[in-house]
């Protein structure tokens, strides 16, 4: 077993195997090519049921990385390893047709632009029903009148007219909302939210806030949040993990995270906040293909020490939170 996965943990003993609906425990990925490339490094944690875990950081951190290696959707020319578990089963064994009965149906995601995550040539009823008549054999009318009743229940008054509506007509917001509808509309036990706060406006944001936790309300769905909103990922998680270049550095509550923050780097990303002054990290994060040795974070970090340049700290418990630096033995 890796060291770093015995002291890990990002959840606390007493956390009940029961209560668990996704673990992943010690994920790496990394990308094959002229070089590789190691994009994922020791990424362990849990979701249980019903509850929301925001994974949070810069671009090109990994974030995104997780999300499509949950749902084994990561180009061929990756490679995994470790280990990812819904209610006990592997996800990383299963081939793609085994994995295509779980993606909808157990496992929804709803990717970044919804705009291109929909089909432009087909309605939006058309891809509102799909799901229903692949997954659960409805016959189309049927499915196409389930898929209007989503429509309602998301609050769409004009759901009937919104069914013969393409991605094209509509606007981010809309397509945002039509694409949470199609995620949901099999009541997946967990829902992937890739970054669904970007490029909408703050009205909208209100809104896909609302629909997120009235998601976890009525359904009972757990939710794994990825976004660089900070704020947006204070309102709606449980839980919050900071990742820096492709690992997990701290890993607290919001009002834990956000009052009192341990690692230098989520020090870093609340002083970059407007309320906060907007002092920027200094430096930036290396290339994944060009780690530092060491702390990832010792080049950008103001209370680097000697041995942060020479060893590579473990993850560790403090409390009922855990944080990867020297500074907490």
């Amino acid at each position: 077993m890796k060291a770093h996965s015995r002291s890990i943990l990002l959840e606390r003993n007493t956390l009940l195997e029961r209560d668990v609906l996704l673990k992943v425990r010690d994920l790496d990925v990394s990308f094959q090519g002229i070089e590789t490339v190691n994009v994922l490094s020791g990424i362990s944690f849990s979701i249980k049921e019903n509850e929301t875990l925001a994974l949070v950081g810069e671009t090109g951190c990994g974030k995104s990385v997780v999300a499509h290696a949950v749902m084994n959707l990561l180009p061929p020319e990756s490679r995994v390893e470790g280990s990812i578990e819904l209610r006990g089963k592997s996800l990383l064994g299963m081939n793609e047709k085994e994995m295509a009965k779980i993606r909808g149906k157990e496992i929804a995601i709803i990717f970044q632009n919804p705009s291109l995550a929909l089909n432009p040539v087909y309605s939006i009823g058309h891809q509102l029903a799909e799901p229903l008549c692949v997954h659960q054999k409805e016959k189309k009318k049927m499915a196409l009148s389930r898929a209007a009743l989503a429509l309602k229940r998301m609050g769409f008054a004009n759901f009937s007219e919104c069914m013969n509506y393409y991605p094209s007509w509509c606007s981010g917001g809309m397509n945002q909302r039509f694409l949470i509808t199609a995620s949901t509309i099999l009541n997946p036990a967990l829902l992937i939210a890739d970054e669904p706060s970007k490029g909408l406006d703050k009205k909208c944001i209100a809104e896909l806030e609302a629909e997120l936790r009235n998601l976890k309300i009525e359904r009972k769905s757990a939710l794994l949040l990825i976004s660089h909103d900070l704020g947006f990922v204070q309102r709606l998680a449980d839980r919050i993990a900071v990742m820096y270049a492709g690992e997990i550095v701290e890993l607290a509550d919001p009002s834990s995270l956000f009052e009192n923050p341990l690692h230098p780097y989520t020090r870093g990303l609340l002083y970059s906040l407007p309320e906060k002054g907007f002092i920027p990290i200094p430096g930036f994060s290396p290339p994944l293909n060009s780690l530092p040795s060491g702390c990832r974070f010792h080049p950008r970090c103001p209370l680097r020490e000697k041995r942060c340049i020479q060893i590579h700290p473990e993850i560790k418990e403090i409390g009922q939170r855990a944080v990867r630096c020297f500074l907490y033995p």
